[in-house]
């Protein structure tokens, strides 16, 4: 339920809601209440074109009929912020469960970087390995063209038996 939205990992508010087990109104009620807890880093409502690319990466397995506004979209620090306001047993459990995924989330990223790192080294060791050793098999083909273009001349040792 996280996705990438304008360069934020984000989860919507109706899935949020459906976490928290309270309608999509009551969250976004609770949140415009409060809303100088929510700048624009923490929580952002999403344009029609990108609620409509978001529908088609998530594909027909959701009902989305329904939402008669653009939905709006939490970031890690929103969701943080939420747990002060809906303060119920299951939004402090639900809460911590979120947290936790995203910093498996950001874990992971971070691995992916070293792992990008790691094969950018072994480009750059490769590369210079075909530059250093490019001469030495050159040399190697040079020499063989030229065995084959011209083969060199050999003396005959012994008796030519046409001749007799």
């Amino acid at each position: 339920m996280i996705y990438e939205i304008r360069k934020h990992k984000v989860m919507l508010d109706s899935d949020l809601a459906e976490l928290y087990q309270v309608e999509t109104k009551y969250l976004n009620r609770t949140v415009k209440r409060h809303i100088k807890r929510f700048p624009p880093d923490f929580m952002f409502q999403i344009t029609a074109k990108e609620w409509e690319i978001l529908k088609c990466q998530i594909g027909t397995s959701r009902n989305w009929g329904g939402t008669r506004y653009l939905p709006y979209v939490f970031t890690e620090q929103g969701i943080a912020m939420l747990s002060g306001l809906l303060n119920s047993d299951i939004a402090i459990s639900v809460n911590i469960q979120i947290m936790r995924a995203f910093i498996q989330l950001r874990h992971y990223i971070l691995n992916q970087a070293d792992a990008n790192e790691q094969i950018a080294e072994l480009r750059k060791l490769l590369m210079l390995y075909i530059e250093k050793n490019d001469k030495r098999v050159n040399d190697i083909i040079i020499a063989l063209n030229n065995l084959l273009i011209q083969p060199k001349e050999t003396k005959r040792i012994g008796f030519n038996v046409d001749e007799q």
